[in-house]
Formats: structure tokens, C-alpha cells, sequence
């Protein structure tokens, strides 16, 4: 983990250079997450509860035909009294079965009810990095990271060249001073 810390600080504030000459620590001063807030927007549909469904015309002649069947079947079972109650029975049994054959029942939730839709935005927070304070050389540096650093950080460091500008994005207040006592290069 902490090698990415000196890969990010090399890569931030030292671009024009391939590799630091060394690496070192420096402690971490605060590190503050960068939380970006995201909208999420989603459909809620809802049947109104008042709408009743409408009445159903009923049909009598299944029960009356079922009736009159089951009452001719009935009769003929059994003799005598029995003969009666069977025709009763069959009548009653013929009855119900004429009914639900002839008006079945409404086994799905009303259909004609308009579903009434609106969008609604739920919002979550998303870490997209932290905002990183440490300090090296007596010097606080900010720079953003994209995970925790922890206690310290990797710090990568070069030695810029005495007459070159400092690249683009080095910071200004640590440009170097010019070096004139030793003008070599490793």
C-alpha cells in the first residue's frame, strides 16, 4: 500500500522526472475523505386502494340448469323417502357447480385501476478519494490520494537540475535555489 503512496506523490508532484534518487517517510499530518453525493433515481408505481372494481352482471342460468341436473341425477338413487333426499341433494350440489360454471371467479386483482407512477431520488455517498496533509522537511504538502494513506507516506525524492524551470505542477514554494557549488550530475 504504501508504495502507491510514493508511485502518486512521484506522479503528482514530480512528473517531468521518471524515478525518484530515493525514497523516504514522512507522517501524516490529517487525511480527509472526499465524499461525492450520488442520485439515484427509481420508478414507484402503486394501484390507488379506492378504486373498487367494478360490479360483475351474474349469470342464474348455470346455477338453474345445474340445479335441474343434479336434482334428475339425484332421483335417481335410493328408493322411496330416500329417493327425495337425493333429488334435494343433487339439486343443492348441481346448484353450486351451475354457479361456478357459470360465473367463475375473478382470480386476478382488479386490471382496470391506472397505476399511478412517480420518480423518486434516493441519494448515497461514495468516498472517491482523501484529501492528504503530511509533512517531510519541516514543510506541510497537500495532495489527493484516492484510498487512506495511514500513519506516513512514502515520499519520493529528486534532485532537480540547477538551470531547468521546475515541470509543470511542481509546487512554487518548493522551487530550488540555484546550485553552484557543485555543478556535477550522477
Amino acid at each position: 500500500m504504501k508504495r502507491h503512496v510514493a508511485a502518486a506523490l512521484a506522479a503528482l508532484s514530480l512528473p517531468a522526472f521518471a524515478a525518484p534518487d530515493f525514497v523516504d517517510t514522512a507522517p501524516v499530518i490529517s487525511a480527509t475523505p472526499v465524499i461525492e453525493r450520488i442520485a439515484e433515481p427509481r420508478q414507484e408505481c402503486r394501484a390507488d386502494a379506492y378504486e373498487v372494481p367494478p360490479p360483475q352482471e351474474r349469470s342464474y342460468v348455470g346455477p338453474a340448469l345445474g340445479a335441474i341436473v343434479g336434482g334428475l341425477l339425484g332421483s335417481q338413487v335410493g328408493n322411496g323417502k330416500g329417493r327425495v333426499a337425493a333429488a334435494a341433494a343433487g339439486a343443492a350440489v348441481g346448484t353450486l357447480v351451475g354457479d361456478r360454471i357459470g360465473n367463475p371467479p375473478a382470480d386476478t386483482p382488479y386490471a382496470g385501476a391506472p397505476a399511478r407512477c412517480r420518480t423518486v431520488e434516493s441519494y448515497r455517498e461514495v468516498v472517491r478519494g482523501y484529501d492528504v496533509v503530511y509533512r517531510y522537511s519541516g514543510r506541510d504538502t497537500a495532495v489527493r490520494l484516492p484510498y487512506h494513506p495511514g500513519p506516513t507516506v512514502r515520499v519520493g525524492v529528486a534532485v532537480l537540475d540547477a538551470g531547468a524551470p521546475p515541470a509543470a505542477g511542481y509546487p512554487r514554494e518548493y522551487e530550488p535555489a540555484p546550485v553552484s557549488a557543485y555543478p556535477y550530475r550522477y
